[in-house]
């Protein structure tokens, strides 16, 4: 059994490079909320979520207050019926960005312990159905940047492997974001 000994939580605020932007917000910050789970054999599971900004102090004050502290004594190995035990735990509270993100960290916390115990990644543990999956990136494509930059970024995630790339609308005007959509295609095909 992976009896829970001890649970470490930190908040980390990573500051972008960039003020980056989409239609309805800035990404001015990276707050990253981290749960490391330590059980009594010494394995470690670790496990975040993040926000862009706003929410990461209220994230931690609720895994720190109200989730965390039951988890000490518990069997990791329980990772479905923690978060239910979580999840219930919040009821009153209603379910949103803020427990969502709290329920993420230690869920991945969990699942990673798990892995790392079982010394097998989580596609295995999870059910390995599928030996490899079509992936897109969602890391670039903000609004700030120009039709260059996005060809650019475009072309290194398809050399990366990547068959797609994220790319944010909402630019003033419709005929931006046409143009920029259509340098995109046009340079890395459909």
């Amino acid at each position: 059994m992976a009896i829970i000994e001890r649970i470490e939580l930190s908040l980390v605020d990573l500051k972008p490079k960039v003020r980056r932007t989409d239609a309805i917000q800035s990404f001015v910050s990276q707050e990253t909320p981290i749960v490391r789970v330590f059980d009594r054999d010494g394995a470690v599971g670790t496990g975040y979520s993040y926000t862009i900004g706003t929410g990461g102090s209220s994230i931690v004050a609720l895994l720190r207050d109200h989730l965390l502290p039951p988890l000490i004594g518990r069997d990791a190995e329980s990772v479905e019926a923690i978060w239910r035990d979580l999840f219930f735990r919040t009821h009153a509270t209603s379910v949103g960005a803020i427990t969502s993100l709290s329920l993420a960290a230690v869920d991945s916390a969990l699942w990673d312990l798990r892995c790392r115990r079982a010394h097998s990644p989580l596609a295995v543990l999870a059910g390995g159905a599928k030996a490899s999956l079509p992936l897109y990136t969602t890391e670039g494509g903000w609004l700030h940047l120009d039709p260059s930059a996005l060809v650019d970024e475009a072309l290194a995630a398809k050399a990366q492997g990547f068959g797609g790339t994220k790319i944010k609308i909402g630019r003033t005007h419709v005929a931006e974001d046409i143009s920029r959509l259509s340098a995109v295609r046009q340079a890395v095909g459909a």
